[in-house]
């Protein structure tokens, strides 16, 4: 059952009639709600709130898989703003971006002279980016371009996909370069040949990479709504007398809110993944289809705003 609303979800995400309706008419009702507005000016509310309640934010333009030059160097010029302005409003926040909205598959040049100018602006601003991990064809040169990064700036971090077999010898490979690393179960469908088909086999493997990474002294962001995942990490970090300011747990902005709040009152760091922009409706339905109990987690965020 779990396998067919997966399914499900990601085919509604990847449906253009359905995204063009929810770009025309969505934005309004999916603002503060499921993102935080449809740009990032209007998003600075919603993320001044969260800061106020105690809680960190990461935010994250819309749009992946660009295909044109202009609009990969206008997704830059956004990106830079966002950092600027989210200096000049001294708000706690880190940016999330995918190499894909760069210009990853038009150019890699392209993409390294875009994310170069980014972490210039965000070294001097001293905000943190995470390169967001894409599907299975695009692991690679994403992996590679983090590499390359990190060789030069302190301020850029990457996410591992806990359903991906390759993720372990990945995280081996990152130790050198002692990242900064979220680790997530991974939301877009890949084949029993590079992912693990089964939910319980892709749990353990998500505790076993994060005791990896937190061992191995990386700073380690887990990105889960699944209170077994959290309590594992709480856990884990008694066992091994690991500070909570080796980790942080990190959610989607509009699911479990109450969570997020009594997991700051405990004394952990706890980000809130803020996603902006027009296409809001593929980014929600991939969230939907990664955990069936998001679905319900989402619901209650919508209507209890």
């Amino acid at each position: 059952m779990e396998a067919i609303t997966r399914d499900f979800f990601l085919y509604l995400s990847k449906n253009s009639l359905l995204n063009k309706i929810a770009q025309n008419r969505g934005g309004s009702f999916a603002a503060g709600k499921l993102i935080g507005g449809v740009d990032f000016k209007s998003s600075v509310r919603f993320i001044r709130d969260l800061n106020n309640q105690g809680l960190s934010v990461t935010v994250d333009h819309l749009g992946e898989f660009v295909d044109s030059v202009e609009v990969a160097n206008e997704r830059t010029e956004e990106c830079i703003s966002t950092i600027e302005m989210i200096s000049k409003e001294g708000l706690d926040s880190q940016v999330s971006l995918k190499m894909t909205s760069l210009g990853l598959d038009i150019d890699r040049d392209l993409v390294v002279k875009n994310m170069t100018r980014i972490l210039d602006t965000a070294e001097k601003h001293k905000i943190m980016v995470t390169i967001d991990m894409e599907d299975v064809p695009r692991c690679q040169a994403t992996i590679d371009l983090f590499k390359q990064f990190k060789e030069k700036y302190s301020c850029v971090s990457t996410v591992l996909q806990a359903y991906l077999y390759r993720t372990e010898k990945d995280l081996e490979d990152l130790g050198k370069y002692q990242p900064f690393l979220r680790m997530v179960k991974g939301a877009y469908k890949e084949s029993p040949e590079h992912a693990f088909p089964e939910k319980t086999d892709v749990d353990e493997n998500y505790k076993k990479l994060i005791e990896q990474s937190l061992l191995n002294g990386n700073y380690t962001a887990i990105a889960s709504h699944d209170d077994q995942i959290i309590e594992y990490t709480k856990e884990l970090a008694k066992k091994h007398n690991i500070p909570n300011d080796r980790f942080e747990f990190q959610m989607l902005y509009g699911m479990r809110n109450k969570t997020q709040l009594e997991l700051a009152k405990q004394g952990y760091k706890m980000r809130v993944y803020v996603p902006y922009g027009m296409d809001w409706y593929g980014y929600f339905m991939r969230r939907l289809a990664e955990r069936p109990a998001n679905i319900a987690f989402a619901f209650k965020g919508i209507f209890k705003k």
